[in-house]
């Protein structure tokens, strides 16, 4: 059941340009929207939450995970930095 809205203001030439797209693929143009933004979206998602790495790399992240962490004043003022940011 759609329960949510989104309202869009756009100049006359973006409109026609979605209308015409929409129109090739046999498509309302909030269905032509709505599909794009959700692809959109999860590409971007996709990119900010999804990390590859090469073999090289892959072990060098793993090896790092397996060594203990030795705190100095460095890594402590960093990480409390950090905790200022992120708490915000």
């Amino acid at each position: 059941m759609k329960k949510e809205r989104i309202n869009l203001r756009l100049q006359a030439d973006a409109k026609h340009k979605i209308e015409r797209a929409a129109s090739f693929e046999g498509k309302k143009v909030s269905q032509f929207v709505l599909v794009s933004a959700l692809e959109r979206a999860e590409r971007t998602i996709h990119e900010h939450e999804v990390m590859t790495l090469n073999a090289r790399d892959s072990k060098a992240f793993f090896d790092a995970l397996e060594k203990p962490i030795r705190f100095n004043k460095a890594l402590t003022k960093a990480l409390k930095s950090h905790e200022k940011v992120v708490s915000k």
